[in-house]
């Protein structure tokens, strides 16, 4: 599959199989993913990969109750470390947020390339992700994603045409190819 494809493929995958993932596909996964490009090459990530079943739990509930997170094998949280970000940037604009999605995509991506799902998961709440977690004071959780063999294609939601979304020069200046 060529990644065009893979990214008109990939679906949110809210049912998992039980089945485990094999050491060396994760590995595959996780390398690909380390590979995303950061701001100024800091790469500021840190990956907590959970596959304690009462800790997925804890996870559960810091997620408003998201059941499905539970389901994969693995639940995968990507924490970037917001003061080194800070202090690289200053004030112009802080990158931790887009470095962590920069990062996830590449995961949710190379898991749909080797047919796994994944769910991106922003509604969380960090302070309880972080305490459950140990992750220190200068990490941000960025997002939560489930990892595991899909048990459902998942929904196509569709998107809004190019032509909602794209402006020559200026903004609401019609981009027309």
């Amino acid at each position: 599959m060529n990644i065009f494809d893979v990214i008109r493929n990939r679906r949110s995958i809210r049912k998992y199989k039980p089945d485990k993932i094999e050491p060396e596909i994760l590995k595959e996964i996780l390398y690909a993913a380390h590979l995303a490009p950061s701001a100024k090459n800091i790469q500021p990530w840190r990956i907590v990969i959970v596959d304690d079943n009462e800790t997925k739990m804890k996870l559960v509930d810091a997620a408003k109750g998201q059941e499905f997170l539970a389901e994969a094998p693995y639940i995968i949280v990507v924490c970037v470390n917001e003061k080194e970000c800070y202090q690289e940037h200053g004030d112009y604009m802080t990158s931790f947020a887009v470095d962590g999605a920069i990062f996830t995509d590449h995961l949710t991506l190379a898991a749909a390339a080797l047919e796994l799902g994944t769910c991106w998961i922003a509604k969380f709440n960090e302070k309880n992700v972080k305490e459950i977690l140990n992750v220190p004071t200068d990490y941000r959780v960025v997002v939560l994603t489930p990892l595991g063999y899909p048990a459902e294609n998942g929904e196509d939601k569709g998107r809004k045409p190019l032509s909602e979304i794209l402006y020559r020069n200026v903004w609401e200046n019609d981009f027309i190819f």
